[in-house]
């Protein structure tokens, strides 16, 4: 190796005039039944959520590790709020995050699911209803797909995102002026 050998490299950084597709919605809601998962329901509690607000959780398409869409904390952010686990998800560009995106804009897939530990439970009876609190859980993905066992949650294209995927669609390209007003607004 050469002492005096200098190097170089060029880089070259564009910012994006569109904003990226995004997708929102609430893999978790708080004190309500799911679906029967075989003999009982499940209710989870805002406090079993809140080591999962830190951890490495992913976002993932019908559960499929095959199909990862995102990732905490680079483009995927959970937030806890009353209602329950909240996400907001910059798809990746890959073919799965494409179609995730168009079948959650079409309105074809409305849910979201979530994998999980379980680190601490209780069980009770209610007449004939076997319940499961879910006290703290350690969230591992959260998915987008058709069949949630909890019918509360929700899925949709973040309204910005779909305003400039619309544009996009018909040849406009959205002016910076545009992106401001548009930032101020969420």
């Amino acid at each position: 190796m050469l002492p005096d050998l200098e190097r170089r490299s060029v880089v070259e950084l564009r910012g994006e005039l569109a904003p990226r597709p995004r997708i929102v919605g609430h893999a978790v809601i708080f004190d309500t039944r799911s679906q029967d998962l075989g003999g009982f329901v499940e209710v989870v509690r805002a406090s079993a959520v809140d080591r999962s607000l830190t951890g490495d959780v992913r976002c993932l398409y019908n559960h499929d590790p095959g199909a990862v869409l995102g990732r905490t904390p680079t483009t995927l952010t959970l937030t806890k709020e009353t209602r329950g686990l909240a996400f907001e998800l910059d798809p990746a560009q890959t073919q799965a995050g494409r179609d995730a995106f168009e079948l959650v804009r079409r309105g074809d897939i409305r849910g979201a699911s979530f994998g999980f530990r379980t680190l601490k439970d209780a069980w009770q009876r209610d007449g004939r209803v076997v319940i499961r609190e879910l006290l703290d859980v350690e969230i591992l993905e959260i998915s987008l797909t058709a069949f949630p066992s909890y019918q509360q949650t929700d899925v949709s294209v973040a309204q910005r995102a779909l305003q400039a995927a619309n544009l996009s669609a018909r040849g406009q390209v959205p002016s910076i002026h545009w992106l401001r007003m548009q930032a101020r607004v969420r």
